[in-house]
């Protein structure tokens, strides 16, 4: 499939069954990142939370929720659907939050990911840098513990 045009958007609580359906095809159970219905509604709700939507030709293709307070922001959750990796949603998520962070007077922008992830080199691509590590913070569906790593970058 070709990646046509990617639109981006600003969702709202509304949006929860898109996000849900995305996190369940992006993200492997086994690590147990998926966030459920009541977290994400939860977390939309509060002040400084933005969910941006991808779309691709109509078709659902990720979503980036962020979290800003003060001069600092968090990627709280980045999920792109398996059949549109590497071809830019991603990317165009990352750039489109990171700009507004910078806009908006962010100086600092953090994340969190799971040890081994490949969204990894999407975030070091991007100016992302680690600064830590948070051992057996993920717990996997059979009890599993995986590493977070907490990456920086300074806008």
């Amino acid at each position: 499939m070709a990646t046509r045009t990617i639109t981006l958007r600003t969702g709202d609580a509304r949006d929860i069954a898109i996000v849900e359906t995305l996190m369940t095809a992006a993200f492997e159970p086994r690590y147990g990142e998926a966030w459920t219905r009541g977290q994400c509604m939860g977390v939309i709700a509060m002040p400084g939370v933005r969910l941006t939507l991808a779309t691709v030709d109509d078709a659902a293709a990720g979503f980036a929720l962020i979290r800003s307070v003060a001069d600092e922001a968090e990627l709280l959750l980045l999920a792109v659907a398996p059949g549109f990796r590497r071809r830019g949603v991603g990317t165009a998520l990352l750039r489109a939050v990171s700009g507004e962070c910078a806009a908006n007077g962010v100086k600092d922008f953090h994340l969190e990911v799971r040890a081994g992830n490949d969204a990894i080199a999407l975030y070091t691509a991007h100016g992302f840098t680690k600064v830590g590590e948070r051992r057996g913070y993920y717990r996997g569906a059979q009890g599993q513990a995986y590493d977070a790593h907490t990456f920086r970058k300074p806008l």
